[in-house]
């Protein structure tokens, strides 16, 4: 899985195929990379390190290692779902780090992503790579980028005064028999949304059906909170018209998975009652922190949230590969 259309580092360095190591082969670099998500975002890597230690060990993990010296110093790996692929994961060792050694891995998967018949389209959000101005990436010419925000709140210190609520609505306790009224939300919510373009399974009620499961299901937004996540309902009709998740990503830390309203209630007061009741509720459960990620063009979202106190930490990107 070499990769020859960006040149290698250094001339010690040798890109490889995950599938020929062991998980004991990544430990140092895993090791690291838990330290920096948990210094840096105060967020508990260890969960999805166990699911790459899990899936290397069992040769099933698709991707890429760069070993430079004899040791492995950057990885990065991939899953393909339908017709997309979805890149999981880049990180490289703090001593070696290098806008270069992060393209040479990226275009050591994207090559074979790209070859592969069903796959249309590629995505990734990568909270560890670099974010660099005018940055040059791999396959740019199939290239969509979007600026995102990692936002974190101090939920001993914020006020959470409760707002104006201009739309007649109830709220409840989320519960897995509202998965299907939820899903459609989704779509909705999105529907000519910029967010639909950085997440296909926005679009539609059953890709909003998958993004929920994995939600609940798996440790890539944190372990799944149901009592700090809430569902709006408009009070005449009794449809859902609103959604709030939320997870706890590290002990003390909560995280907003997901907060949207139908296009009805926008503007209304509704989302801002869903995201101050689960940031309550995380504040109860004795989270000193929160966090929540948001596209930056979605500026009516980031004022909702600076107002609410939340301030922005970390700035970075969300790729899209399509066309080619």
């Amino acid at each position: 899985m070499a990769a020859r259309l960006h040149p290698a580092p250094s001339p010690a360095a040798e890109i490889v195929d995950l599938r020929q190591l062991s998980a004991r082969d990544l430990e140092p670099l895993l090791a690291e990379e838990i330290g920096t998500w948990r210094a840096e975002l105060e967020w508990d890597f260890e969960k999805s390190a166990d699911l790459v230690r899990r899936f290397m060990d069992l040769r099933a993990l698709n991707g890429s290692a760069l070993i430079e010296g004899g040791s492995v110093v950057g990885y990065i790996y991939y899953v393909l779902e339908e017709n997309k692929g979805l890149i999981g994961d880049v990180y490289v060792q703090r001593a070696f780090r290098t806008v270069e050694r992060e393209n040479w891995l990226l275009d050591s998967v994207l090559r074979p992503i790209m070859a592969s018949p069903p796959i249309t389209r590629i995505e990734c959000q990568l909270m560890m790579l670099q974010t660099v101005a005018e940055r040059e990436t791999p396959r740019g010419q199939y290239l969509r980028t979007f600026g995102r925000n990692f936002m974190r709140l101090d939920l001993r210190e914020a006020p959470l005064g409760e707002g104006v609520v201009r739309r007649p609505v109830y709220l409840e306790k989320w519960s897995d028999h509202y998965q299907d009224p939820a899903a459609q939300l989704i779509a909705a919510a999105y529907t000519g949304h910029i967010d639909g373009h950085v997440n296909d399974q926005y679009r539609s009620a059953a890709g909003a059906r998958r993004f929920l499961y994995n939600i609940v299901q798996y440790p890539g937004c944190g372990v799944f909170y149901r009592p700090a996540s809430y569902a709006a309902f408009d009070a005449g009709s009794g449809r859902m018209c609103g959604l709030s998740l939320a997870s706890l990503v590290a002990p003390g830390c909560g995280h907003v998975t997901q907060i949207c309203v139908t296009p009805e209630v926008r503007g209304t007061g509704v989302g801002h009652a869903l995201l101050r009741q689960s940031l309550l509720s995380l504040r109860g459960a004795g989270c000193r922190s929160a966090s929540l990620t948001v596209t930056a063009a979605n500026e009516g979202a980031v004022a909702l949230y600076e107002r609410v106190g939340f301030q922005t930490i970390r700035r970075f990107s969300a790729y899209v590969w399509e066309g080619f």
